[in-house]
């Protein structure tokens, strides 16, 4: 019995974690690589979610070669949940190397933000939004794909 209600508690919880289209994201303010705040605004088109290292390494094989500026363009933020790096690792090698990327990663420390987005191990979750609302979603697991996704996406 104790089985079925966690197991139905569990259900609940995810189900109300999904995000629906035509939704509005709430807003949030989270520092950059560079210690620079950004708030998610109605500007916003594209939002991507990496929940771990392997989505932040898709999104950084996309983006190789890309000039600076490229996501901004597309008006596009890459979000990344670094809450499970050791603080030690974090500061002394990610950080550094992360602060030579010439785009954007908005950097959440403490899992705030990034569990509101239903993004799996090892894939970037796409968001599109239209005005601070919930368009679409889409899950990416290859580098390509994603980078020609963003392609597509002329300013």
């Amino acid at each position: 019995m104790k089985a079925a209600a966690l197991l139905l508690l569990c259900l609940l919880s995810t189900a109300a974690l999904a995000l629906e289209s035509g939704e509005r994201l709430a807003p949030w303010t989270l520092l950059d690589q560079h210690d620079v705040p950004y708030t998610l605004n109605d500007r916003t088109r594209i939002l991507l979610v990496a929940r771990d290292m392997a989505g932040a390494k898709l999104v950084n094989a996309a983006l190789e070669g890309k000039p600076k500026g490229y996501l901004e363009e597309r008006q596009a933020v890459f979000l990344a949940d670094i809450s499970r790096m050791p603080g030690v690792i974090a500061s002394l090698f990610a950080l550094p190397k992360m602060r030579d990327y010439n785009y954007r990663i908005l950097l959440d420390r403490d899992a705030r933000i990034a569990p509101r987005y239903p993004a799996g191990e090892g894939e970037v979750l796409w968001l599109q939004l239209e005005d601070g609302r919930l368009l679409t979603q889409q899950a990416f697991k290859e580098a390509g794909a994603l980078e020609q996704a963003l392609a597509a996406e002329r300013p």
